[in-house]
């Protein structure tokens, strides 16, 4: 049965072949029904004392779109703008960030759980999450300008996300908090907790600003700016580093970075919420009493 409503067809709008139709990607590591292209990540060599080419860090502005457990998805304007389309099928179900709905077809039940308790708040526990069943489109947005992108999970490979990360997933994504330590908890940038992921089905995150992939080998250093992580696979640790303060707001002389060692997958997001803050609260005039 076809639903009828503003914005039925969205998906079904589009002719196959076509961009913008399951089956064609412009990004990399997601669902094996997705075809992308190749984005020329070249493979890093011995430099012997010469320079080095540097690794092409994968990043593309290309709507996206995909099939799994039973919600076809697109992701548009990707220009910052990012809005996902999802068209859930009949016995299917889709995992959403409370308030991250834009809107939806009237053939779509939608209904909340909180599954933590006082105690899982200091132990880690699962977070609130809509839950959309029934048939038909749904439009999700981030909270802010930025992007969108789909992560496959394979059942593998447990994937750590940040504190804001979480969009949505499909209904065998399981998700739980988990205790990074003390150290890390103070000086990632991501809390006492990040969010682990497993299961099969598709995840989507979210960022402010664009995203970009950096795909680590064995033994493979990273070093990023707390502040900035979206999503990982890779082990990290919490250093200082002497920064001058460019690596850091701190009043001090050090910054506070973290290094990742592979083999593994990071993504991570060209702004700073953290330095958005501080730059909005500088436009603001000063109160006077």
């Amino acid at each position: 049965m076809e639903p009828s409503t503003p914005f039925a067809g969205a998906l079904r709008a589009q002719q196959p072949g076509q961009p913008g139709q399951p089956g064609h990607s412009g990004q990399p590591g997601h669902s094996g029904q997705q075809h992308q292209p190749h984005h020329g990540q070249h493979e890093q060599q011995p430099h012997h004392g010469h320079p080095q080419q540097p690794q092409q860090i994968s990043s593309s502005m290309t709507n996206i779109s995909g099939n799994s457990s039973g919600i076809a998805y697109r992701i548009d304007h990707r220009d910052s703008n990012t809005l996902v389309v999802a068209n859930i099928s009949s016995g299917a179900s889709l995992k959403v960030r409370p308030g991250a709905m834009v809107a939806m077809e009237g053939t779509v039940q939608i209904r909340g759980e909180i599954k933590v308790s006082f105690r899982k708040l200091f132990t880690g526990g699962e977070m609130a999450e809509s839950i959309f069943t029934g048939f038909g489109e749904v439009l999700l947005a981030p909270d802010i300008w930025g992007d969108v992108i789909p992560i496959n999970i394979d059942g593998q490979t447990t994937w750590r996300i940040g504190k804001d990360a979480f969009l949505a997933c499909t209904s065998e994504v399981a998700r739980k908090n988990k205790s990074q330590g003390i150290g890390k908890g103070l000086f990632s940038g991501e809390g006492l907790f990040v969010t682990e992921v497993t299961g099969h089905g598709i995840l989507f995150v979210q960022s402010l600003g664009a995203i970009i992939k950096r795909e680590l080998r064995q033994g493979e250093e990273w070093v990023v700016d707390n502040g900035h992580l979206v999503a990982w696979t890779a082990t990290y640790k919490i250093e200082r580093i002497k920064g001058g303060g460019l690596l850091s707001r701190a009043a001090t002389d050090e910054g506070l970075v973290c290094r990742f060692t592979g083999p593994g997958t990071i993504y991570i997001q060209t702004r700073n919420p953290e330095n958005l803050i501080s730059w909005i609260q500088a436009q603001m005039p000063a109160q006077s009493y």
